[in-house]
């Protein structure tokens, strides 16, 4: 292991958010991008490859130690997990933001049925959604987008990730 990975893991292991490569050259300007980006990828390969409890991911344009998936069930009996607490309509909302970004909520409104106020107002609270501007409708009504709070809280590195229709199809079966 290098010094450099040495100090992205320590840095990486003691940040509550993902570190993103932006965020590594402000902090690390005695180090080129590209070095900055073949420690971290050594990294990821390293701990991948491991056996390790944890391990490194990319996720919401960053990088993140995690605990890996078999290990969630020891976890959970010492460390509390937080309670993400979103009712159905929320997540329903939170999905038809995710895929038709950037959405009015008109339209979400129109794709759910039902006004989706209350739910987008929640979804803005928690920082899940964002105002992306406003379109080219009448009236230019706000549109919305997800976060890099959704993009961490379910593990994503972008909005490519998330599931394709096939995918949840199959997952119902």
């Amino acid at each position: 292991m290098t010094e450099l990975e040495r100090i992205l893991e320590a840095i990486i292991f003691s940040s509550s958010k993902p570190v993103t490569l932006k965020r590594l050259q402000k902090g690390l300007p005695e180090f080129t991008a590209l070095e900055l980006q073949s420690a971290l990828s050594a990294l990821v390969t390293a701990y991948a490859a491991s056996e390790r409890a944890v391990e490194i991911v990319e996720v919401s344009a960053g990088y993140q130690m995690r605990t890996r998936l078999g290990c969630k069930d020891w976890v959970k009996r010492f460390v509390k997990e937080r309670e993400v607490g979103l009712t159905r309509a929320v997540l329903e909302t939170l999905a038809v933001v995710a895929y038709r970004q950037p959405i009015a909520k008109r339209e979400i409104d129109s794709l759910r049925g039902v006004d989706s106020s209350r739910s987008v107002r929640q979804l803005l609270e928690r920082k899940l959604i964002e105002i992306a501007g406003r379109n080219q409708d009448v009236g230019h009504p706000m549109v919305f987008r997800t976060t890099r709070n959704f993009l961490e809280l379910f593990g994503l590195r972008d909005t490519g990730d998330l599931p394709t229709l096939k995918e949840l199809e199959a997952l119902e079966k």
